[in-house]
Order: C-alpha cells, then sequence, then structure tokens
C-alpha cells in the first residue's frame, strides 16, 4: 500500500493521534453526506412517481396517441371514419404497441332529479383495454360490451355521482342535442374514481354502440382509434411511424386521418409536469452544494488539526501530491461512507413508502391519495456518480492548504 494511502486509513480509523475538534465535525460532514442522499433519492423517487402516475391516468383517458378523422373539428361532436382492417391490423403490428382500440365520444347532459351536468360520453367496444378503467373503479362493474345488443349500462365518476346525488344501481337520463333534442336512460352499473376532477367530472364510460346509434353511423363508422404502448418513452417514434402509416391513407368517402399523441391534445398538463424536472435538478444542486461545503469545512478542520503531521511528513520528503492525496482519500472514504449510508436510509424509505403508502395526500390538491414512489435503478447510479464526482472536485481546492504549510511553521504549530 502506498504511504498516502496508509496515512489516510490511519487517520480515518484515529490511529493518527490529533486535537478532539476533527471528529465531531467529521461527523457532522458525514451525517450531512446521509442527509443529503436520502433527500435527493427520496426527491428524485418521489418527482418521478409523480409524474408517472399522472401520465398513466391522462393516458388512460385518452390513450398514447390517437387516430382520428382530418378536419379542424376541435368540438367532442367528432366527423366519423371508416374502420379500415388493413390500417388497424398494421398499427397494431408496430414494435412497441400494446393495444389498438376503437372509440367515440359525444357530448350531453347528465340530468338527476334535481342537478344535472354537461358530460362527454365515451363509447368503447370488447378491444379496448379495460386495466385502466378496473384500476380506478370503486364500486361496481364496467358495462357488458359482448352482448348482441348495447346494455344500458354506464359508470361514472364519484365527482359526478356527488354533484347528482347518484348512486350504483340507479337509472339516469341522458340528453343529446341534435337536430332535436334526444333522451336516454341508462343504469349505472360502476362508479370510479382517478382523483383528476376535471376528467372525472367529464366522462361518462358506455358501449360504443350507443354513440353509433345516436349519430347514425354505420357499424364499421367510429370517431378514431387509440393507440396504448409498451413505453412512454417510445411515444416520439412510435408517432412518427403512425403518422407514417395514416398520411397515406384515404377513405373511400374521401376523409383523411391524422395521428395526434397525448402530449399534442393535453400539452398543459405535460408542460406542468415537464417544470418538476427543473424543480428536482434545483434540490439536488443545492443539496450537492450543502453536502460539499460540509466536506470543504471539515476537511480544512481536519487539515488544520492535522498541521504538525504536515510538517513532520514535508520535512521527511513528502512531495505535495502525494500529501494532498492522504486528504483526498480520507475526504473520498468519508463520502463514500455517507453516500453507503444515505442510500440504505433513502431506498429504505422509498421502499417504505411504495409498499405500505404511509404518507397520505389530499386527492383535491395533489390529484393522489398517497405519496407515489418510483424507484429508477439508472437514476440512483447516476446520483451516486455525480455526487462522488461532485464532492470530490471540491475537495481539491481545499488540498492545496496542506501543500502550502512550510515544514518549521508546522512542527512549532499549536
Amino acid at each position: 500500500m502506498k504511504p498516502e494511502y496508509f496515512i489516510a486509513g490511519k487517520i480515518q480509523s484515529g490511529g493518527v493521534s490529533g486535537r478532539k475538534l476533527a471528529g465531531p465535525v467529521l461527523k457532522v460532514a458525514v451525517g450531512g453526506i446521509i442527509l443529503g442522499m436520502v433527500v435527493m433519492i427520496l426527491s428524485i423517487a418521489i418527482g418521478t412517481g409523480f409524474k408517472r402516475e399522472i401520465r398513466e391516468k391522462i393516458v388512460g383517458f385518452g390513450s398514447h396517441i390517437q387516430v382520428v378523422n382530418y378536419d379542424f373539428n376541435l368540438s367532442y361532436e367528432a366527423n366519423p371514419i371508416r374502420l379500415n382492417e388493413d390500417l388497424f391490423t398494421a398499427i397494431g403490428e408496430l414494435d412497441g404497441v400494446r393495444n389498438v382500440q376503437r372509440f367515440a365520444v359525444k357530448p350531453g347532459l347528465l340530468k338527476s332529479e334535481e342537478e344535472m351536468q354537461g358530460v362527454v360520453l365515451k363509447g368503447i367496444g370488447d378491444d379496448y383495454d379495460t386495466t385502466f378503467l378496473e384500476s380506478i373503479l370503486q364500486e361496481g362493474n364496467l358495462p357488458d360490451f359482448t352482448g348482441e345488443s348495447p346494455a344500458n349500462e354506464i359508470i361514472i365518476s364519484s365527482t359526478l355521482a356527488n354533484i347528482l346525488n347518484l348512486q350504483l344501481g340507479q337509472d339516469v337520463f341522458m340528453y343529446f342535442f341534435q337536430e332535436q333534442i334526444r333522451a336516454r336512460r341508462y343504469t349505472i352499473v360502476g362508479i370510479y374514481d382517478s382523483n383528476l376532477p376535471d376528467l372525472d367530472k367529464m366522462f361518462v364510460v358506455a358501449d360504443l354502440r350507443h354513440i353509433q346509434r345516436l349519430n347514425n353511423w354505420d357499424a364499421d363508422q367510429i370517431a378514431g382509434y387509440e393507440v396504448l404502448l409498451n413505453d412512454f418513452d417510445n411515444l416520439d417514434q412510435l408517432w412518427y411511424e403512425i403518422y407514417d402509416l395514416t398520411a397515406s391513407y384515404i377513405s373511400p368517402d374521401g376523409a383523411m386521418l391524422r395521428a395526434q399523441s397525448i402530449r399534442q391534445t393535453q400539452p398543459q398538463i405535460f408542460s406542468w409536469l415537464d417544470l418538476l424536472d427543473m424543480n428536482i435538478a434545483v434540490i439536488i444542486v443545492l443539496i450537492l452544494l450543502v453536502a460539499g461545503f460540509n466536506m470543504i469545512t471539515g476537511l480544512l478542520i481536519l487539515i488544520l488539526e492535522r498541521t504538525n503531521m504536515i510538517g513532520i511528513l514535508k520535512a521527511i520528503g513528502m512531495s505535495d501530491w502525494p500529501l494532498r492525496k492522504i486528504f483526498l482519500s480520507l475526504a473520498v472514504r468519508i463520502a463514500i461512507r455517507g453516500l453507503v449510508w444515505g442510500n440504505l436510509v433513502g431506498i429504505g424509505l422509498a421502499i417504505i413508502q411504495m409498499r405500505f403508502g404511509i404518507v397520505s395526500l389530499d386527492p383535491a390538491s395533489y390529484f393522489l391519495d398517497t405519496v407515489p414512489i418510483h424507484i429508477n435503478l439508472s437514476h440512483i447510479l447516476l446520483l451516486n456518480a455525480g455526487a462522488i464526482i461532485a464532492i470530490f472536485l471540491m475537495m481539491i481546492g481545499p488540498s492545496y492548504v496542506a501543500t502550502s504549510i512550510t515544514p518549521v511553521k508546522a512542527i512549532h504549530f499549536d
């Protein structure tokens, strides 16, 4: 072992005597690193978890990519397209696509005995991936989409149920405004709650065939296709591929198609979610600065305490670089010790929250009922590597203090 590493190990273990001031200071420095790592790990895990949960809920209502009529209609009264089996199959066979499903929407008025509320009736069929709906369903079950004729069944949100004073199993009328007002009676078979009030009080889910009948559409006419992906990170790439597939399609009646991603249909929400990355980055930078200054303080005190030792080492011929390596090595060892314990505590707290949901939230303010956690191994590794590099770079300056001490003044230092 090189002498500088041996001496650093002895200082760390207490084998080299010195004043008693450095011990408490270094413990504070280690504690600062531990606390900083815990805060950074939880910040990344909570920020990533929050973005993931909100994103999945938004996608659950609108899918990753929609293929609809190429028109300038921005309302929920959609112009239909014809179901094309070849295009439907081609989109479903793209690498990264989880499911392709038909859908239709129609605005209406949901009315109870005393209250009324404007809603959007979303029609889905037996090819629809109901995983998201099942995950947010609080009571009852989903409508039956497999019958020969559409069942008069709907699911509404708990928000709508509270506004209109409705209950599971109750019949309710919905009114649709076309050339003439049309009324339909539905039975509430399920109540869901996504904790997104703006969307919860808007969407009512029913059988796709109801909307086709209301609009006098043929059986192969729909509002469009919804495309679900396996990985959100592939959204832009698959959007381009689906855009290329649909750009050249023209239906027999002259209708063209356009593909739009969830980022394009919900830009405000995704811009808001992107701001979280900046907040997390600011927190990490501030924590690294605090931990780094703690280490600088500890190292300077350690150098001051070992001034006599530095003078003796320089007197017997040790050059400046090996002398600096003593304190740089010591700083890295202390930092690694803090990082190890910080990782254990931070990841441990994250796993506990992820498994048991101990810390709860107000859904009205945060759109979630518990603090969300998502642990990404690559994020943890990059965070640790960045912390080690940042702390090491901040230690280079204080290490020069040791080389500026002259042997004569150091030996007589008291």
